[in-house]
């Protein structure tokens, strides 16, 4: 079930897809999906879509987390804010492209799972914190990109001020039935807002779990 064979469909099929980016593609043939999800659904770890993980939470198709790693990644990109650990497969994928990732969770649990399992991968240059990454997180700004793994309604204003010039979101907006995967660039002279592709990821939540 993670046979060589099965990792490499995937690949060919997120090229079929329109993914190019050969580091990212390297980076997820090599990468164990089946440790993030359950032992049940480790069979279905190498199809191109979303699963189930714990607490209403899903690990994104495999689709989304490469476009939206090469989407962010356009042009190198040290410091990371990573909205939405969930159970750190992003993360995972993320980490060897950038120096640093800050990845804020806000279920309690997740955020301790994603953190001891991306350890046991060694896996270093990530900072994990307990919260609600969509109000950034000030300590660790100004970040070279933001990428968000829920949907929210708009783009919170403090992303925005933490988002360093030259910088990159990448996140889904929108509400349950209308979501759309959009990208801002902070330029000298202003935000520039584009529209990737229309997408479905979990709600924000409300408080911490």
């Amino acid at each position: 079930m993670t046979s060589d064979r099965t990792r490499r469909r995937l690949i060919d099929q997120l090229r079929e897809m329109g993914i190019v980016n050969e580091s990212v593609l390297r980076i997820m043939q090599s990468l164990p999906r089946h440790a993030f999800v359950d032992e049940a659904l480790a069979s279905r770890a190498y199809e191109n879509t979303a699963l189930p993980i714990n607490h209403g939470q899903t690990i994104s198709q495999p689709y989304i987390v490469a476009l939206m790693t090469q989407t962010l990644l356009n042009k190198p990109r040290a410091n990371i804010l990573e909205i939405g650990t969930g159970c750190g497969y992003q993360t995972a994928v993320l980490a060897p492209l950038c120096e640093k990732i800050v990845s804020v969770e806000r279920i309690v649990k997740l955020h301790r799972q994603a953190r001891d399992l991306l350890y046991d991968l060694a896996v270093r240059n990530v900072v994990f914190r307990h919260g609600d990454g969509f109000a950034g997180f000030e300590e660790f700004a100004p970040f070279d990109g933001i990428l968000a793994a829920a949907v929210s309604e708009d783009v919170p204003p403090e992303l925005i001020e933490q988002l360093a010039v030259g910088g990159r979101i990448v996140m889904p907006v929108g509400r349950d039935d209308h979501q759309v995967l959009i990208v801002i660039d902070k330029t000298e002279s202003g935000l520039v807002q584009k529209e990737i592709e229309a997408v479905r990821f979990v709600p924000r939540l409300a408080g911490l779990g």
